[in-house]
């Protein structure tokens, strides 16, 4: 995120990155236009696998967790953090985001972004943080060690959406963002023992895009 390879310099090797019209994150502010289906969770618990690839922790996630968007199923792949929370709320960033995303059978791509606020400790991030690698490496999977993406998640799924990318090379457009409206708690020493300072892409132009909310 900073140097030869920050994200400025990403259309050099990945060119939707540079000259896509649909990426993101977004400042999300008003006005919204009404969303007119719900979002559902369904997320299972299953053996923890988790990795530092070097820009993020990731959990990869095993098969049967599933969103369910307008009554329909997607998958969940994995998840991962971002510090600070990559799309802004009125301008404003939170300290944090865990971002779950989605494929359904058609090759669609869906985030479920959930903003994590400086506030009481996690105890789904303490969990994870336990077994996350310091520094970049392999996949490591714990012997028993059980993980319930769903520990992560508010009470409340209210959104935010648009139309929007991936937010890391090769930021690949037709990704659809739901931005849960209510936030979850992180400690201060939470943030802190994440292994990066800074892991966000800038604001990218919304031109146009409808954000629902």
């Amino acid at each position: 995120y900073d140097g030869a390879m920050g994200p400025e310099r990403w259309g050099d090797e990945f060119p939707t990155c540079g000259k896509g019209k649909s990426q993101s994150p977004v400042n999300i502010t008003g006005p919204f236009e009404k969303a007119h289906f719900g979002v559902a969770p369904d997320y299972k618990p299953g053996q923890l696998k988790i990795i530092n690839n070097g820009h993020t922790i990731q959990v990869n996630v095993p098969p049967g967790s599933k969103l369910r968007i307008d009554s329909k199923p997607f998958e969940l792949v994995h998840f991962n953090f971002h510090r600070p929370s990559e799309h802004l709320i009125d301008g404003k960033a939170a300290a944090m985001a865990v971002h779950f995303v989605h494929k359904n059978d058609a090759g669609r791509t869906a985030v479920l972004a959930v903003i994590l606020k400086e506030g009481n400790v996690n105890p789904g991030i303490d969990k994870l943080w336990a077994y996350a690698p310091q520094s970049e490496g392999p996949e490591i999977e714990p012997e028993g060690v059980v993980f319930n993406p769903g520990n992560l998640l508010p009470r409340e799924y209210e959104f935010y959406s648009y139309e929007g990318s991936l937010t890391t090379p090769p930021c690949t457009e037709g990704v659809r963002f739901f931005i849960l409206k209510s936030e979850v708690n992180i400690a201060r020493g939470q943030i802190e023992r994440f292994p990066f300072k800074m892991n966000a892409r800038p604001l990218q132009p919304q031109n146009g895009r409808a954000i629902a909310g």
